[in-house]
């Protein structure tokens, strides 16, 4: 079987891995995706058992003893001998980083006439892309806060992204000023699902100044940051940024058009804490974010959430709604607490299914 050199170029250019075989095993053409997953595949001198990395040891393709369980020489086979397409999940070797990683498979087979047949896997695209969203993922995973207290303060989260990236960023962490920890606490929600979200929120993690002490500054620089990405007016994200003082007992918090953080007052109740502030976007030119402030007393929980958890669903279509989550704070002893009663209603009440990112940060004051 001989491809003309345009036809090659053609095959090279498409994300599919391609693979012509001649009844004896002997490959007869690859095309760069198919090499690329597969070293060992050349158009010369390889075999098919040698481009699955197959462990037979026969010289010969198709003469070992394991060769008649072979999937992939069976699908080739049949696909000839019907002179028909066919096709079957098969178990290969793929090269990743170096290394082996056996995988499974789609395996398209047609035959080209009695002697030939071309092998597509169609797969392998959406093989490397999930690796590369599972990539994604685990970096995601190691940029959520580390630890259960900050500065003096405990405090416990929860995420629960919707998708394997998701669109929010929970911060925690601590500066400090003369021999005093500061505690800060940060939550982002960007707008949109999905790769393009996780990316958004990747910029909010490097583009938040994690060393300035003003709530209000480090969103306004954000802000200016975003302008500098020339997004449009769909793009945009929500703030809620707080800074947590332990000798004044006060709490600085700039809320960039998000969800109202709640502070549950010993023995007074819930406090929703509101700011009529517009979200980091373009939609005004310089928008002048201040910082306000409100005492606190020992033993007082706040709570940062985005609107996933408000907006959760059931299959009735109500919403989870902020009375829910003010009843579950009143009944919580710690932010722990809180933190595990909203994870087991939300759950309950949305029977684990859910179209939107779950965010929460709850600290014991």
């Amino acid at each position: 079987m001989i491809f003309s050199s345009l036809y090659k170029k053609i095959l090279d250019t498409l994300p599919q891995a391609i693979i012509v075989c001649g009844r004896t095993g002997k490959v007869r053409f690859t095309n760069a995706a198919f090499r690329r997953y597969f070293p060992a595949a050349t158009e010369r001198s390889c075999r098919l058992k040698d481009v699955i990395g197959c462990a037979e040891k026969a010289s010969a393709c198709g003469k070992g003893a394991s060769c008649a369980a072979c999937r992939l020489r069976r699908l080739f086979e049949n696909a000839i001998a019907e002179n028909r397409a066919r096709s079957d999940d098969v178990d290969v070797s793929l090269m990743e980083n170096g290394k082996k990683r056996d995988v499974s498979l789609r395996m398209f087979a047609v035959a080209l006439d009695r002697k030939y047949c071309l092998g597509l896997i169609e797969s392998v695209y959406e093989h490397e892309l999930a690796k590369e969203l599972n990539n994604a993922h685990v970096i995601q995973q190691r940029l959520l806060p580390a630890g259960k207290e900050a500065g003096g303060v405990p405090y416990s989260y929860m995420y629960i992204p919707c998708r394997e990236i998701g669109g929010d960023l929970p911060d925690v962490y601590e500066l400090k000023f003369g021999d005093v920890k500061n505690t800060f606490g940060v939550l982002a929600d960007v707008s949109g699902k999905g790769i393009a979200a996780g990316m958004l929120s990747s910029f909010v993690r490097a583009g938040f100044d994690r060393g300035e002490p003003s709530p209000a500054r480090a969103i306004r620089r954000l802000n200016g940051k975003f302008k500098e990405l020339n997004l449009d007016e769909k793009s945009y994200i929500t703030v809620a940024a707080v800074r947590i003082d332990p000798v004044g007992r006060n709490i600085r918090y700039c809320i960039a058009g998000h969800n109202a953080p709640l502070l549950l007052r010993s023995g007074d109740g819930v406090s929703e804490i509101e700011m009529a502030a517009p979200p980091v976007s373009n939609w005004f030119s310089d928008y002048a974010y201040e910082d306000k402030e409100m005492a606190y007393r020992s033993g007082d929980i706040l709570v940062l959430l985005t609107d996933g958890v408000t907006e959760s669903r059931n299959e009735a279509g109500e919403f989870f709604g902020i009375d829910r989550v003010e009843n579950i704070l009143l009944r919580s002893s710690s932010a722990q607490r809180f933190i595990e009663g909203l994870q087991t209603e939300l759950k309950a009440f949305c029977g684990g299914t859910f179209d939107d990112d779950l965010t929460a940060i709850a600290f014991d004051l």
